[in-house]
């Protein structure tokens, strides 16, 4: 489904703080599968994902989609695959407080021009799926960081995207959180939806839930 080929990134290029964050990039992302990239910090595992997510563009090489060149696409192509194909969870979730959970759910699919209506029934029906129906009109700011990041989660479901992207998606929860976002995990793709998410955590690298752990360091992948 993505196929990165040759993939670098610099950072203030031609500039006396230049910084390679990528070199010489190549992998595959299976269909339905969880792929972990596990590094240390500074490793390029968050710049690799902006880059397969389209949040950003590679300096060099090609980015594949379903077979497609996606790499030199105009930015208002990229924005609509990126709102049709990918769903996003962050390690701060960024949910907007004031807002209750329903409201933060449907905002990244305002732009698609699905009413309203179809929208609050399909984000309480996510809700109801993560058993947090029950908040779904509390503001996100009285929630729990487990209930947080279930809210986060439904988020990244609304347009029913094809692939998931999550950024260290446990590192503000504790253990049992930990080990609940996993089992969440698994049933993205029993629906047959492609994970692709970025942990240093024993408990999500190991876990039976990931399929393929790629190691990172420097820019580089790690040879397993």
């Amino acid at each position: 489904m993505i196929e990165l080929i040759n993939i670098k990134k610099a950072f203030n290029q031609k500039r006396p703080n230049e910084y390679w964050a990528l070199h010489d990039i190549s992998l595959t992302l299976e269909t339905g599968k969880v792929t972990a990239l596990r590094g240390p910090s500074g490793s390029g595992k968050t710049t690799l994902l902006t880059i397969i997510g389209c949040l950003s563009r590679p300096t060099s090489g090609r980015v594949y989609f379903k077979g497609e060149d996606i790499s030199a696409l105009p930015e208002r192509f990229l924005t609509e695959l990126r709102r049709r194909s990918f769903g996003f969870i962050f390690q701060q979730f960024n949910l907007i407080k004031g807002l209750s959970a329903v409201e933060n759910i449907i905002l990244p699919a305002f732009p698609t021009g699905r009413p309203r209506a179809e929208l609050i029934t399909a984000a309480n029906e996510l809700l109801a799926r993560l058993q947090l129906g029950h908040r779904a009109q509390a503001k996100v700011e009285w929630l729990s960081g487990g209930e947080q990041q279930r809210v986060a989660i439904a988020r990244a479901l609304i347009n029913d995207p094809e692939v998931i992207i999550a950024d260290e998606p446990t590192a503000n929860l504790d253990t049992a959180l930990s080990r609940e976002f996993m089992t969440i995990l698994e049933s993205f793709t029993a629906s047959g939806k492609t994970v692709l998410l970025t942990s240093h955590d024993p408990l999500v690298v190991d876990s039976s839930a990931v399929h393929r752990v790629i190691g990172m360091r420097d820019g580089r992948l790690i040879p397993s």
